[in-house]
């Protein structure tokens, strides 16, 4: 059948990525499928709503490809999709439920209820409203909460994730429908925006699922049959012991964006993470998730969450969009990622620069890191050069590394032609001529550039670094030893 779906967030605060996963999930199902998936705005808890997170909620979806059929700024046949603003439907249909003797209005003080809990838990008996449900009730007024008027006994249904469940009546209860704000509570709003939107698939966290034999109660009362439900398990730390927190090192969707995580790379890694297709594929594009997505392959316990998994997965997509696209194509994705240094350079020299560099990149933001040499003189530190694994087996003292640096500055003096060719022939030539390792030459050279603990291929960085900055930075490093050896 044709899956629609929807994803409703609460506009609480920042996206967490398991927020995230519960939107792709469904987004795949509906694609696959050619259904619908709705954007829906869970926005009745006002005492936590944030200002600008509906919008941040929407361009982190943008952002990763989600595009919704119906919803915020697209519209959609069951409009509107804030539930703020769906009010009177949800108070239409708890009237109803009162009407027939379903629901009732319920003003009991906070106090007497604190009293019922108490009391329960002096006697030891599970606190259950309903067993204090009032024996008469009042015609319902603005400002008085409505209770569904449950029918406790035993429920059975079918998870797409964690199969056949069954529960028994001591789990359902009298629940709040409508609050005293006169918004619904989450436990009602959604059955009655699913029932209205023509949702036939809600997934959601696992943690729901306890509050599902109250779900299926008000499914009944209504007469609607229920949809698809499935749960998704937790996202867990590290550690595995525990639920995915901010306190993990987890960051927001948003964070990883700015920290030069692709949009590719984050559907790909929140889309395997705790789902996969019987294969050991890794990489996979939008297009090959909705085509190989099913919700049989979700897997029923938690998944752990693995950044070092996420970035390099993350390079990973870096040279396949590169290798797929070319730089050019590529490059607008790296502009908020260069060093402050590099702004006074052109376009085409840092495009230079990313195209011998890319390949080592696990994030964008690593380019502040790798490519400051390219744009100014890297710090002077001779300590550096002298304690280098590479140029310590060497055994020479700093007179004689200052004598083969002179050799290489002398040699590469006389190109004719300062080319990447032409370099690498050079170096190689050098290597015959003073005897050395391609481990002990080439470190002593890379690091006289660029004082960096790694960089691209010699030739290829002195080819960009340019003739001018490559043979100054040489000398200075060679005046250096010398005036040390002074």
């Amino acid at each position: 059948m044709k899956i629609i779906t929807r994803f409703a967030p609460s506009p609480t605060g920042y996206i967490h990525i398991g927020n995230v996963r519960s939107a792709i999930y469904p987004y795949l199902a509906a694609r696959q499928t050619g259904g619908k998936f709705i954007l829906r705005i869970e926005d009745t808890d006002q005492a936590r709503y944030v200002p600008g997170a509906t919008e941040l909620i929407m361009d982190t979806l943008r952002w990763l490809g989600l595009e919704w059929d119906e919803g915020p700024e697209v519209g959609g046949p069951a409009a509107p999709y804030f539930q703020t603003e769906r009010k009177d439907i949800y108070l239409d249909w708890a009237k109803k439920l009162i009407a027939e003797g379903k629901a009732y209005a319920d003003d009991t003080p906070s106090e007497t209820i604190e009293a019922y809990r108490k009391a329960d838990a002096a006697a030891k008996v599970p606190y259950l409203y309903r067993n204090h449900r009032p024996d008469t009730t009042k015609k319902w007024q603005e400002g008085m909460p409505i209770r569904f008027k449950s029918d406790p006994k035993p429920r059975t249904w079918h998870d797409e994730v964690m199969g056949d469940m069954h529960a028994g009546p001591e789990v359902q209860d009298d629940i709040i429908l409508i609050k005293k704000d006169g918004l619904p509570t989450y436990n009602f709003a959604h059955i009655v925006d699913d029932y209205l939107m023509g949702v036939n698939m809600v997934a959601r966290g696992v943690e729901y699922l306890s509050s599902t034999p109250n779900y299926l109660a008000l499914y009944e009362a209504f007469g609607i049959d229920r949809p698809l439900l499935v749960s998704l398990p937790h996202i867990l730390a590290p550690q595995g012991n525990k639920k995915l927190g901010k306190r993990d090192g987890a960051k927001s969707v948003t964070e990883y964006r700015d920290d030069g995580v692709l949009p590719e790379a984050m559907l790909n890694y929140l889309a395997c993470l705790g789902w996969n297709d019987g294969t050991e594929q890794e990489i996979y594009t939008k297009d090959e998730l909705v085509k190989a997505f099913s919700l049989d392959r979700i897997q029923n316990s938690g998944a752990r969450y693995d950044e070092v998994k996420l970035l390099w997965l993350n390079g990973q997509w870096i040279r396949k969009l590169v290798t797929e696209q070319g730089i050019d194509a590529f490059y607008p994705r790296t502009t908020n990622f260069w060093p402050e240094t590099a702004k006074s350079y052109a376009d085409s020299y840092k495009k230079q620069v990313l195209g011998i560099i890319y390949d080592r990149l696990k994030t964008l933001s690593d380019l502040r890191e790798m490519t400051g040499y390219f744009f100014a003189d890297p710090a002077f530190d001779i300590d550096q050069l002298l304690t280098n694994k590479f140029i310590k087996k060497t055994g020479l003292s700093e007179s004689e590394l200052a004598a083969l640096l002179d050799t290489v500055r002398t040699r590469l003096e006389k190109l004719p032609a300062w080319t990447e060719a032409n370099l690498k022939t050079i170096l190689n030539e050098l290597l015959e001529t003073t005897g050395r390792k391609p481990a002990e030459l080439f470190s002593l050279i890379r690091i006289a550039v660029s004082f960096a603990p790694f960089s691209p291929a010699l030739d290829l960085t002195l080819a960009v670094l340019g003739r001018d900055v490559s043979l100054s930075r040489l000398r200075r490093v060679q005046s250096a030893l010398v005036s040390d050896q002074q």
